[in-house]
């Protein structure tokens, strides 16, 4: 009478090891990792030893602990947003879009909280050709996630729908921030430079063909009075600030825009450009030699 429970080694046959002796060797003697943690170690390691390159390790690095991240960890707080007014006339549009150089805009109707759609900035070419066009037959469809949605399911969905921006939710549905794709691929990359950017190691204070200054909105304070021989405080001597740029929005009572201006200790500020709703770049000069128009 045959068995009616073969062996398991009759029915499925092993799958053939291909791994030669040394291999089985080597990993008996140096296991791989058995956690996240470890295997950055690991990537340490490959680096040291010549086998990749600090930028590949970086972006391994980065894809790793992104992981862990969620949309509320790099989103745009609300507050931070630029948005657009679907009841706002064209020029008001027109000079916000340029105002902050983006590409996308979250429209609201009413309350900023109530998001109806995106509106892409080069859309609006198509009102100035046809202005009996109405606005809001030129948005997208606004995306919403909730602010615990996990980096690596937002990217594969910003691939997949060919969405580029997403409004990010509370747990009791109001609006937290935006997150863009640019935003989550920065966690793998790094900061992805644009016109404006320029090397960390290459400094903070430029001096221009015109004899004016760029000066990055992070500056300390103490380096701007250092470098121009001025002392700039805040108009509140309880207030402390660490950063030029933290200064300036603070005495301005906003986050100033592109062009805005200030002048402070003899030198006027105007605002170069701006990104993630913080000033990134000062043009100072002397005030007497000042462009106040910007």
């Amino acid at each position: 009478m045959s068995d009616p429970y073969p062996a398991r080694s009759s029915a499925l046959p092993d799958r053939e090891d291909k791994r030669s002796f040394l291999q089985k060797l080597a990993e008996f003697i140096h296991p791989g990792p058995d956690s996240r943690a470890e295997l950055i170690e690991t990537l340490a390691e490959a680096e040291n030893n010549d086998v990749i390159g600090a930028e590949s390790r970086v972006m391994l690095e980065g894809v790793l602990r992104m992981a862990d991240q969620t949309a509320g960890d790099v989103m745009v707080a609300a507050t931070r947003m630029d948005c657009l007014s679907i009841d706002a006339p064209y020029e008001a549009l027109l000079h916000q879009v340029i105002d902050t150089a983006h590409s996308r805009f979250p429209v609201y109707e009413g309350e900023k909280e109530n998001i109806i759609g995106i509106l892409l900035a080069k859309d609006l070419l198509k009102l100035q050709r046809a202005p009996e066009l109405n606005l809001r037959a030129l948005l997208r469809p606004a995306v919403f996630v909730p602010e615990s949605k996990g980096l690596n399911d937002l990217l594969r969905e910003f691939r997949g729908n060919r969405n580029h921006l997403a409004i990010v939710i509370d747990e009791f549905g109001r609006v937290a921030g935006l997150i863009t794709i640019e935003d989550v691929l920065e966690q793998i990359v790094g900061e992805i430079e644009d016109e404006f950017d320029i090397a960390e190691d290459e400094g903070d204070i430029f001096g221009l063909a015109d004899r004016t200054y760029r000066v990055s909105g992070d500056t300390p304070i103490e380096r701007v009075n250092e470098a121009f021989g001025v002392h700039i405080t805040s108009s509140d001597p309880e207030d402390a600030f660490d950063t030029i740029g933290g200064l300036i929005s603070h005495e301005m009572g906003h986050v100033p825009k592109r062009g805005e201006h200030l002048a402070l200790a003899g030198l006027n500020f105007v605002v170069l450009h701006n990104k993630g709703g913080a000033v990134r770049w000062f043009k100072v000069s002397p005030v007497q030699d000042a462009d106040l128009t910007g």
